[in-house]
C-alpha cells in the first residue's frame, strides 16, 4: 500500500500544501457537495463558539495561563478555525495569504502607530 503524497511532509509549513490536503480530504469522503461557503462559514463561527468556551469566566491572567491539557484543546479548537477559514477561501477562489497582507496594509493605514499606540478604540473613533 502506497502513501498518499501527504505522507512525506505531514507538517510542511505551507498553507498551500495544507489546503490540498483538505481538499483531498473532503473529495475522499465526497464531502466538497456540503463545502458551500454558507455551511464553511456556518461551521467556522460554530468552532468559534467552542473556542470562546474555553476562556468563558476566566480572569485574563489564567486565559493567558492555560494549563497544557487546555491547552491542547484551545489548539485542536483553533485549527478548526484554520481549517474552515481556508477552505471557504479555497471555495471562493480567494488567496488567503494575499487577502490578509492586503488587511494588514488597510490596518496600518487606518491604525497609525504614532497616533494609536496603546489606545484600543475603533477606528472610527479617532479624531
Amino acid at each position: 500500500m502506497s502513501k498518499p503524497e501527504h505522507a512525506q511532509a505531514p507538517h510542511a509549513d505551507n498553507i498551500d500544501a495544507l489546503n490540498a490536503r483538505l481538499v483531498e480530504f473532503a473529495r475522499a469522503r465526497d464531502w466538497e457537495q456540503f463545502h458551500t461557503p454558507k455551511n464553511l462559514s456556518m461551521a467556522l463561527i460554530g468552532e468559534a463558539a467552542e473556542l470562546v468556551e474555553h476562556f468563558q469566566w476566566l480572569t485574563p491572567e489564567q486565559s493567558a495561563s492555560l494549563p497544557p491539557d487546555k491547552l491542547d484543546e484551545v489548539a485542536l479548537e483553533l485549527a478548526d478555525i484554520f481549517i474552515y477559514t481556508i477552505r471557504t477561501a479555497e471555495r471562493l477562489g480567494i488567496d488567503l495569504v494575499d487577502a490578509a497582507w492586503r488587511k494588514i496594509e488597510l490596518n496600518e493605514a487606518r491604525y497609525p502607530a504614532d497616533r494609536v499606540r496603546g489606545d484600543a478604540r475603533r477606528a472610527g473613533e479617532y479624531e
